[in-house]
């Protein structure tokens, strides 16, 4: 008898787990899709499920495929049943053909081999180009004691891309090339006053052309350097710092975090206190608390506090969700996303949480 209550019971938990899956499908799914240009993954994620973040749960890696989780333009993916279990199948594009000279000139197939760069992203790469490539969060003391700028060309104090600078400061050890960034916002947790990081603004990047040599082994030598590329005007007292070299990871999948998160939005770029969808928001948690590039996290707006005015008291009303964002550079201490989904106007000391 105790044998069959288990498996009956082993039975319905296996059924409720085919329901639960099956019930994340959109009532109105394909059964096929070709992706498109200009497509992501977020995009072909809410084609077929009603949460997106539950994209690991479907896919099915192709072990005959190469790069079985980069796809590209024209890839065909299917939606076929595994043992009960909805799953996407990838099945690439047709096979490409070109020009043979070894056959004179008669088409012949040739194997594709897409370069990484063309797989579609997992969220807009519009958004977030410059923050995932020159953006950083550095520590404290991270402006402190690193050369700076005294000049431009011609003593101007507005420079550009061409145009010579001269930066006082450390080149006691002098790099070929150099980032130029403003200091920017200095972040901390609004709960215990611990600093996160300060946001280092990008503004350029920069050539070493001399030193002057009668400075050169102190920490006040004056270099002169070759602008080679601006995001935005140079200015007296923007910062050099070595250049930090990382790929760019925005192939990322989407997934909910496999730990509890509780946190805040820190700050929206440019300063701005209101949040839209597709901007990129700063928030107080990072790869500590298990934050990573992919994750995703609902946004709650936060419940005022009002005035009863029967009880003679202060009520806060609920936090009500709002939107939805993804972690796409994940630091220490912190963490940067982008808005996807934002159903009510929202702000900076908005909450999030785990989707």
């Amino acid at each position: 008898m105790k044998k069959i209550i288990l498996a009956a019971a082993a039975t319905l938990l296996a059924t409720f787990g085919l329901q639960a899956q099956d019930s994340r499908l959109k009532p109105d799914h394909p059964d096929t899709y070709i992706v498109q240009k200009g497509d992501t993954l977020w995009d072909i994620s809410g084609t077929f499920l009603s949460q997106p973040w539950y994209w690991p749960e479907i896919w099915q890696v192709n072990p005959q495929v190469e790069n079985p989780h980069l796809i590209y333009p024209g890839d065909r993916l299917n939606l076929v049943y595994i043992d009960g279990q909805p799953r996407l199948e990838l099945e690439r594009a047709p096979t490409a053909y070109k020009l043979s000279p070894a056959s004179n000139n008669r088409l012949g197939p040739a194997v594709r081999r897409e370069p990484i760069g063309s797989a579609i992203p997992a969220i807009p790469l519009d958004a977030i180009n410059a923050f995932l490539s020159r953006t950083r969060i550095v520590g404290p003391g991270a402006f402190q004691g690193v050369p700076y700028v005294i000049s431009g060309q011609d003593q101007r104090i507005l420079m550009g891309a061409g145009e010579k600078i001269y930066a006082r400061g450390d080149f006691r050890e002098p790099l070929a090339s150099y980032g130029i960034y403003r200091p920017g916002p200095v972040y901390a947790d609004p709960y215990t006053g611990e600093e996160l990081g300060q946001q280092a603004l990008d503004v350029g990047s920069v050539d070493l052309r001399q030193l002057d040599e009668d400075n050169a082994n102190t920490e006040f030598a004056v270099a002169t350097l070759d602008v080679t590329r601006t995001s935005r005007d140079i200015r007296l007292q923007d910062r050099l710092l070595p250049v930090e070299e990382r790929a760019i990871a925005a192939l990322f999948q989407p997934g909910a975090p496999s730990v509890p998160v509780d946190g805040v939005i820190l700050g929206v770029e440019e300063g701005v206190t209101q949040v839209a969808k597709y901007d990129v928001v700063a928030i107080n948690r990072g790869l500590r608390e298990g934050l990573e590039p992919g994750h995703v996290l609902a946004i709650y707006k936060r419940g005022a506090t009002v005035r009863d005015r029967l009880a003679r008291e202060s009520v806060k009303l609920p936090d009500e969700r709002a939107g939805v964002l993804m972690v796409f550079r994940s630091f220490e201490k912190m963490s940067l996303g982008l808005v996807l989904e934002a159903d009510k106007p929202l702000a900076v000391m908005d909450l999030v949480r785990n989707p």
